[in-house]
């Protein structure tokens, strides 16, 4: 980036939108990051620039130092849609109520037909196979990160108390920039011009809904998501908050090492962001993928915390807000975010 580019910017919300009326930017820890100061810090700013510049799509990049405090980024101030990024944020808020003993991850519930949501829900199949499914909050947790199961996810929300409760964390965390949606149903349903019903759920009813949805509501209902995305996040607000999250200032000691465990086995996207980790090097991370309308995705996203050998942390977010790019392109796109990071850390501590 050039020296003294603007870095924040007006942001368009709703009441729905946004976790309160502060302005996102001015909860975050860094929310004009300081300008380059070593010729480290201008060759990443000036990678992440030409990475995607060079990419057919909207692109936004953070990366956060965590030990030198600064963050580079691209686009890092507007918002793109998290999509299933936002299980995240589900996972805080519910163990920040396991930390005030409001919530308890051992235990039982059982999920049924009425329960099922829709697009990747593994845990379908062991709800259909005996007419529901026994386990516990703490399995649906992880089915929801490592897996990115809806249904799971879904049913975790309920079990905290909704959307609301999940934007009312965020806010007392100080997560600023983070909008939390509706939930999987309903924010599926509203990007395809639909409203959800139950019935959708079984089989193929929601694709079969929205094919016979006219082209002209579906373009519409599409556009208006990318144009303000009601899930969405600046990639400098995500970093930031896996920052918080790795340096413990979000849960307990024994909440953050229980999360962070879980997002280093997440199985989505093993060659997103994890695909550039270099021998020796780690990614805790969770994975976001939207609805395609007529060749165009919207979110295409890999956020985590990558770490090196030696132990230095650096948190990413990659957010394609909308692409029509083959799927190995943007997946190289975040590899190549992941090896620029190794090749800042390489220069950073050699000066």
């Amino acid at each position: 980036m050039a020296e003294g580019r603007e870095r924040t910017k007006a942001i368009d919300r709703t009441p729905e939108q946004e976790v309160s009326s502060t302005e996102a930017l001015s909860r975050i820890e860094d929310p004009s990051p300081r300008p380059a100061e070593s010729e480290a810090e201008e060759r990443l700013d000036d990678e992440l620039d030409r990475l995607a510049d060079d990419f057919d799509g909207e692109v936004g990049i953070a990366v956060r130092d965590l030990a030198r405090g600064w963050t580079a980024h691209h686009r890092g101030d507007e918002f793109f849609p998290q999509q299933s990024v936002s299980k995240l944020w589900v996972a805080v808020a519910a163990l920040d109520l396991v930390d005030r003993g409001k919530l308890d991850l051992s235990k039982e519930v059982t999920l049924g037909k009425e329960d099922l949501t829709l697009f990747y829900q593994p845990v379908r199949t062991l709800i259909l196979r005996s007419d529901g499914y026994t386990t516990t909050l703490g399995d649906l947790l992880e089915r929801a990160i490592m897996r990115s199961d809806n249904t799971a996810n879904d049913f975790l929300l309920r079990e905290i108390g909704g959307p609301d409760v999940v934007r009312k964390i965020l806010a007392e965390k100080n997560m600023g920039g983070i909008r939390f949606g509706p939930g999987e149903r309903k924010l599926q349903s509203r990007i395809a011009g639909l409203d959800w019903k139950q019935e959708y759920s079984i089989k193929s009813g929601f694709h079969d809904a929205r094919g016979e949805v006219p082209v002209e509501t579906r373009e519409q209902a599409f556009e208006s998501y990318l144009k303000n995305p009601i899930d969405g996040a600046i990639p400098v607000g995500i970093a930031d908050a896996l920052a918080r999250l790795q340096k413990g200032e979000l849960l307990s000691p024994a909440s953050t090492d229980l999360l962070l465990s879980i997002l280093s086995r997440t199985r989505s996207g093993p060659r997103r962001l994890k695909g550039g980790l270099a021998p020796g090097w780690s990614i805790a991370h969770k994975t976001g993928t939207g609805q395609v309308f007529e060749g165009a995705q919207a979110g295409y996203n890999d956020v985590g915390l990558v770490t090196s050998p030696d132990g230095r942390h650096y948190s990413v977010a990659v957010t394609i807000g909308r692409t029509s790019r083959p799927i190995p392109q943007r997946m190289q796109l975040m590899q190549n975010t992941v090896q620029a990071v190794i090749n800042y850390d390489q220069r950073a501590e050699r000066q």
